[in-house]
């Protein structure tokens, strides 16, 4: 199904007649998923008013080039860069010319300029003005740089002429714009994902932890985005930076990363346990640095909880995917894993393989579910995560 889960939609209204169509098309794309913010031209504003579309967005309109209060938040760059897509509708005759001439004398046109979003189009203006020689050749000139047409329709124009020229319906102009996108296997399901170590504190300075890098955490988060889903992302200490379009919660401990998913678990319908948790973490923590007084020093550990063990045996029907990190006996010791915790899905991959461990850049893993277990060979983490991604929209859309 198309979709436009996790989007950021500009929406571009120039001046014409069918401006007042943008009211149900930002209606449209929001029931695709998109999260939609309109930028109009002087023009426009004289056929439907800013207001309208700020209610129905429930995001700030923005109208004017050189605006101090948009240049302090929202300027024509940061605009730019938010777009997922760029959609102009209606994009008059004017406004396309100027397009394609690639002048940059209003906010919708530099935007359009400014971004590296895909544009698309939905014409609207006098049929005769279609079919001029000057708009067929500014529209052979955006086609060729890249954007999308979609209409115009032909019928009864408001001038009363009938012809070619009338913008496209509302709810083809969405289905176009999430026919851009890839279509997705989990569109609108809740993921959670925890990634990274976690640091068991022995004192203010020290800890326990591991190697884990959280590469396939973060793979895996971005992967589920791109899928459609409503991605949360739960990650113990890391360098990364967070893929866009994820709730990210950071954490430290074993403890805190079981409070922040249990808290979020009746809002999931997918839980990937991708994290290396620290198995034990000390009995006591010690309020000051502690000192080298003796040649030993001895720790008493207590266990950690079991986080995905949690989740699945929780009340909640959650598709719960572990994962087993292991150095020998990979497949058997991650069957035994799955079995024994009640997972619908294990990935097991060996981390004792420098080439694929914690903090390589790429993976080999056996997925394993049911009675049946798959081998993605060798890649990068984030194309071992999309296949991961497929795999488990194929086996929850099976159990729907």
């Amino acid at each position: 199904m198309a979709h436009l889960f996790n989007r950021n939609v500009l929406l571009g209204v120039s001046g014409g007649i069918a401006a007042y169509k943008s009211a149900e098309l930002v209606r449209e794309l929001q029931e695709l998923g998109a999260n939609v913010c309109v930028v109009m031209t002087r023009g426009a504003q004289e056929f439907i008013t800013p207001l309208t579309l700020q209610a129905l967005s429930g995001n700030p309109v923005h109208t004017e080039l050189l605006d101090e209060n948009a240049e302090m938040g929202m300027g024509h760059i940061e605009l730019a860069r938010w777009a997922d897509l760029l959609l102009i509708a209606p994009a008059t005759a004017d406004l396309i010319a100027r397009l394609s001439a690639g002048r940059a004398d209003d906010l919708l046109s530099t935007v359009a300029l400014a971004t590296a979003a895909p544009l698309m189009l939905a014409p609207a203006m006098n049929q005769q003005m279609w079919k001029d020689p000057a708009t067929t050749a500014n529209i052979d000139t955006l086609s060729l740089r890249g954007a999308r047409m979609v209409g115009p329709a032909a019928g009864p124009q408001a001038c009363g002429d009938i012809g070619l020229g009338r913008m496209e319906e509302p709810s083809i102009i969405a289905g176009a714009a999430a026919s851009v996108f890839q279509s997705s296997q989990l569109a609108g399901k809740r993921v959670m994902i925890t990634a990274g170590p976690t640091r068991e504190a022995l004192d203010p300075v020290r800890y326990i932890s591991n190697n884990s890098s959280g590469k396939m955490g973060y793979a895996l988060a971005a992967a589920a985005v791109d899928a459609g889903a409503i991605t949360t992302l739960v990650s113990g200490p890391v360098t990364l930076t967070p893929p866009d379009h994820v709730q990210f919660l950071s954490v430290q401990s074993a403890q805190q990363m079981l409070e922040q998913c249990i808290e979020l678990l009746p809002e999931c319908d997918i839980f990937i346990g991708c994290a290396a948790v620290a198995d034990y973490r000390p009995t006591e923590v010690a309020n000051q640095k502690i000192k080298k007084a003796h040649d030993e020093m001895t720790l008493q550990l207590v266990r950690n909880p079991d986080i995905v063990l949690a989740v699945a045996s929780s009340q909640y029907p959650t598709y719960t995917v572990g994962f087993a990190a292991e150095t020998n006996n990979v497949v058997a010791h991650a069957k035994e894993k799955m079995q024994r915790k009640g997972l619908d899905m294990m990935v097991a991959n060996d981390v004792a393989n420098e080439a694929i461990g914690f903090n390589s850049d790429n993976n080999a893993v056996t997925v394993l579910y049911r009675d049946e277990e798959n081998t993605l060979e060798l890649a990068s983490k984030a194309s071992i995560a999309q296949q991961i991604i497929h795999l488990i929209g194929h086996q929850t859309r099976k159990n729907d």
